[in-house]
C-alpha cells in the first residue's frame, strides 16, 4: 500500500479513507484484496474506530466489500458500474466540450497545453500514476471553464469503478499514443474553436472503453465481477 502524506487539518477518518480510496483507485489495492482493520491502523499509526468509520465510507461506495465473519474485501470492479458511469460522463462532456468549443477563458486554455505538455513526459518516463492524475486535472479543468465545476464533481463520486478500468488499461500500456493524441486533437479543438472536432474527439476518447474492457476482462478476469444473469418475464396471452 502507497502511503500518502496526511494533511494538516485532516481528522484521522478523513485521512484513513483518503488514503484508502487513491490506492483502491490506482490498484495499489486490487480488487479482490483483503484487508484488515488492524493491520491499517497499525501501518498508519491510528485507532481502528477511523478505519473502521473509513470501511464503512467506501462500502457505500461499492469499493469495499464487508462480509460478516468472512472479513473485508475491495470490491471487483461491476461492469454495470462502469457502463452506467460512462453513460454519464458522455451525455454530459459532450455536451461540455461543445461548450468549450465556442468559449473558454484563455488563462485555462493555457493550463490544458501545460497539462498536454506534462502528460507527453509523463509517457516517456512511462508514470502511469502520474498521467492519470493529469488526465483528470484536464477533463476537470474543461468543467471548471464552463462553470461546471460542481458537475464534475458529482460525475467523480460514481466514477470509481469505471476509473479502476482507465488505470487498469494505462498499467497495461499498450495505447498511450492513442490517449495522448486524442488529448491534444480536444485542446487543439477548443483553442480553434472546432466544435464538430470537439465533438468527434471526445466521442472516440469515451467510447474507447468499450474496446478496453473486452480485452481487459479477459486478460484480468480476477478483477472483475462475472457476467450478471438476467432473467427475463415473458407474458404470454391466451
Amino acid at each position: 500500500m502507497f502511503i500518502i502524506e496526511r494533511s494538516k487539518h485532516e481528522s484521522a477518518r478523513e485521512y484513513v479513507y483518503r488514503l484508502l480510496k487513491f490506492n483502491i483507485i490506482n490498484l495499489t489495492l486490487p480488487p479482490g484484496q483483503s484487508l484488515s482493520e488492524q493491520d491499517i491502523a497499525d501501518q498508519l499509526n491510528v485507532s481502528r474506530t477511523p478505519v473502521r468509520e473509513a470501511f464503512i465510507k467506501l462500502a457505500q461506495e461499492n469499493l469495499l466489500d464487508i462480509l460478516p465473519q468472512k472479513g473485508t474485501y475491495v470490491s471487483l470492479i461491476d461492469i454495470d458500474h462502469v457502463e452506467e458511469s460512462k453513460f454519464v460522463r458522455e451525455t454530459l462532456e459532450r455536451e461540455v466540450v461543445q461548450q468549450a468549443c465556442s468559449f473558454f477563458p484563455s488563462e485555462l486554455l493555457f493550463e490544458l497545453q501545460s497539462n498536454v505538455t506534462l502528460q507527453e513526459l509523463c509517457i516517456k518516463e512511462k508514470n502511469y500514476h502520474k498521467f492519470f492524475e493529469l488526465d483528470e486535472s484536464m477533463h476537470g479543468t474543461i468543467f471548471k471553464g464552463c462553470k461546471k465545476a460542481r458537475t464534475w464533481a458529482m460525475m467523480q463520486q460514481m466514477n470509481t469503478h469505471y476509473n479502476r478500468v482507465r488505470m487498469l488499461n494505462l498499467a497495461v500500456g499498450y495505447d498511450w499514443d492513442q490517449l495522448i493524441f486524442q488529448h491534444q486533437e480536444l485542446v487543439r479543438a477548443i483553442r480553434e474553436k472546432d466544435v464538430a472536432l470537439g465533438k468527434q474527439t471526445i466521442d472516440k476518447h469515451l467510447n474507447k472503453v468499450v474496446v478496453d474492457l473486452e480485452y481487459l476482462r479477459k486478460e484480468y478476469e480476477h478483477y472483475f465481477l462475472p457476467p450478471k444473469a438476467y432473467s427475463v418475464n415473458v407474458v404470454t396471452t391466451k
